[in-house]
């Protein structure tokens, strides 16, 4: 990721920032977007996409940074506004300061754009597993291992081979657990269900583990926030065979909710690969699946 330093003399100067500036009157994002780096950085963007949108309010300002990614641009950047930059791997980018409000961005670039949510294993683990190894090996890099009808011991059993499948595959795995499974077998984190949110008045681990939560209303996504989680999924946006008779948000009420989050954001319920490009322009981090994911 480039990185530019701001000024001393100005608002949060001396800390490291995702290039970009303020949107003038009459102008669209793209505009704007556009406009600002080629001004500072002498770029033009070729390939881009809505990433993330953060309201945040510092003791003196409010500001709405609108952020978008670009994979692709025109130009070799320079810092034409004497500026320093820098080019910095994205798991690097944490040992940087940034202003609070940039906080949420690097764990938006830190994320892929597909959540997978395992499907219930049953008894037949050998299948379960061979499954999970082709889905690895089609991309998949972060994924929940859900497994609601088996019993204890039999899910603890199945956490290591899960886990060293992932490992392989460099692939980051969150149990729908309890989060002392996460410690306990050194998982990348932990997925709450949003009973189990609503339960906690503080975050459940520290922040070497992901941690994320199912949110279907507005209060439990503000609560999420308030714990400082890394992500949510929100659901359901579609119909499932799963949840036949659950009132659906749509993408616009995706939307809505993800207006009022400062945290990345999957959409989740009849999602398909064919819907991530609808989940980015409705404010989404991308799109969680079983269906549409695994196999």
């Amino acid at each position: 990721m480039l990185l530019s330093k701001r000024p001393a003399q100005v608002h949060q100067g001396g800390l490291w920032e995702f290039p970009g500036g303020k949107i003038e009157e009459r102008e669209t994002v793209e505009e704007g977007l556009r406009r600002e780096l080629q001004e500072e950085l002498g770029i033009t963007p070729a390939d881009t996409r809505p990433l993330i949108r953060i309201v945040h309010d510092y003791p003196d300002k409010s500001v709405l940074l609108d952020v978008w990614r670009v994979d692709r641009v025109n130009g070799v950047p320079r810092g034409l506004e004497g500026q320093q930059i820098q080019w910095v791997p994205v798991d690097q980018l944490q040992s940087y300061p940034f202003p609070a409000a940039n906080l949420p961005i690097i764990k938006a670039v830190s994320l892929p754009e597909y959540y997978l949510i395992t499907p219930e294993p049953g008894r037949e683990t050998v299948r379960f597993l061979a499954d999970l190894e082709y889905t690895l090996a089609h991309g998949v890099s972060l994924l929940q291992l859900r497994a609601r009808q088996l019993p204890d011991s039999d899910y603890r059993a199945l956490i290591p081979e899960v886990l060293q499948r992932c490992r392989q595959a460099n692939a980051r795995l969150l149990l729908n657990a309890d989060p002392q499974l996460a410690s306990e077998f050194g998982t990348a984190g932990v997925h709450l269900t949003s009973e189990r949110l609503m339960a906690l008045t503080t975050r459940p681990l520290n922040d070497a583990y992901l941690v994320s939560a199912s949110c279907h209303t507005q209060g439990e996504l503000e609560h999420a926030v308030k714990l400082g989680l890394d992500f949510v999924v929100v659901s359901p946006v579609r119909k499932t065979s799963s949840h036949p008779g659950v009132r659906t948000l749509g993408f616009s009420g995706f939307h809505d909710l993800t207006e009022r989050a400062s945290i990345p954001v999957y959409a989740l319920g009849g999602m398909q690969v064919v819907d991530l490009p609808t989940a980015f322009r409705h404010g989404g981090q991308g799109i969680a699946a079983i269906r549409g994911l695994w196999g």
